[in-house]
């Protein structure tokens, strides 16, 4: 896998040695980039079932101010660290929170973000229940989710496909209290779930 554009393009990341983890393709990240690629620069950004840590570094490398990952299995969080070291990102523009990407996201605050990415494994209705958990409190103005094609997902997004991968991206109205919402990024010390926060390096 490679970065696509920004600072780091053409820099080649790691997947994680797990067979259960499904990367975004290449094709498919630079339609999403391609989408969201005016709001990024400047961006809070969070990663939702981060895996190889792809799309957060992306959204890095094109400019976001910060990111955090957000995934449970050890071999995703060794590879989030390796490609975070590799690129030389730092812990001031990322953090990897330890814990269930869902129960993280319903202990978030309404726009506690401008961007969030979400690639849950497919065929097992995370995409759908992260969906749900937003439209209840919408905690980026923009949520995006990569799912299988013949997925449903709840009402309210906008769904491009990609052969058998669907991104579906849901955008909150428009709020003039945007961005005062507290980040869990606003606390590096804050315990990032049911394992704690892990800085890159």
């Amino acid at each position: 896998m490679r970065i696509i554009a920004g600072r780091w393009r053409g820099r080649t990341i790691k997947a994680p040695r797990d067979e259960r983890v499904r990367p975004t393709g290449d094709r498919a990240r630079e339609a999403w980039m391609s989408i969201l690629h005016p709001e990024i620069p400047g961006a809070r950004v969070i990663d939702l079932f981060a895996g190889s840590g792809a799309l957060g570094l992306e959204a890095l490398s094109r400019g976001a101010a910060t990111c955090d990952f957000v995934e449970i299995a050890q071999p995703s969080l060794r590879a989030i660290r390796e490609n975070a070291e590799l690129l030389g990102a730092t812990p001031v523009e990322m953090v990897v929170h330890r814990t269930d990407a869902i129960r993280f996201a319903q202990k978030l605050a309404p726009r506690a973000y401008d961007i969030a990415f979400a690639d849950p494994p497919y065929k097992l209705g995370l995409a759908p229940r992260l969906a749900e958990v937003w439209l209840e409190v919408p905690f980026a103005d923009v949520l995006g989710v990569e799912h299988d094609v013949h997925e449903v997902m709840p009402p309210g997004g906008q769904t491009r496909t990609y052969g058998g991968t669907a991104i579906t991206i849901y955008r909150a109205p428009h709020d003039e209290s945007r961005g005062a919402a507290f980040t869990p990024h606003d606390d590096p010390g804050r315990d990032g779930g049911d394992g704690g926060t892990v800085a890159p390096g």
